[in-house]
């Protein structure tokens, strides 16, 4: 309801089926099914998925006369299809279908995904985090190490100018502690 009686726009946010781990663990370093090992399997997996998550979130917001603009892989497949095309494909394919081709795609600068969008002619929305540490090659420091986090506002606000530049959106993570107080200090950093 509040999408629709605001400016506030709607974006699907799809996973792997992995309620445990919160969509953080990929079938392609740990075994989400038993019968899930070839890439193809796993392909055929992501289609499912993100095809039924989108759908479902479609079908609500059309009950509420409001419209999915964008699609972004959430956790472990965010990173899975950065790095392979076949992943990356798998997720644009469903998302499309489920969606319509009118849907922006949010990930990273470059990569898998970012190529795929370019080939099929999508919208595509380079993303950077605020709230995350990176690799001198641009990726993520996973959650899993130390460090991994900004938790600072006025270092994240910082990251977010720096970053301003080159991107189009920047994500603050929900559950990083201290978001509220990160989201504040990026709006006001990038205003000023």
């Amino acid at each position: 309801m509040f999408c629709s009686r605001t400016a506030v726009k709607l974006g699907a946010h799809p996973s792997y089926p992995d309620p445990e781990g919160f969509g953080r663990r990929s079938p392609l370093e740990a075994t989400l099914a038993p019968d899930v090992t070839r890439l193809s399997e796993i392909a055929a997996l992501v289609s499912r998925a993100v095809g039924e998550q989108c759908r479902a979130l479609a079908d609500v917001a059309r009950r509420r006369g409001v419209a999915v603009v964008a699609v972004k892989p959430h956790g472990a497949l965010y990173h899975d299809a950065t790095s392979r095309p076949e992943i990356a494909a798998a997720v644009l394919d469903a998302a499309v279908d489920a969606l319509g081709r009118g849907v922006t795609v949010i990930g990273p600068p470059s990569g898998a995904l970012c190529d795929e969008a370019a080939k099929r002619r999508l919208l595509y929305a380079r993303e950077g985090f605020a709230d995350r540490r990176t690799h001198a090659d641009g990726s993520l420091v996973r959650r899993s190490e130390p460090d991994a986090l900004i938790v600072d506002p006025d270092e994240a606000a910082a990251q977010a100018v720096r970053l301003a530049p080159a991107i189009d959106t920047i994500c603050i993570h929900g559950d990083t502690p201290g978001a509220a107080a990160i989201a504040r200090a990026v709006r006001e950093a990038l205003r000023a």
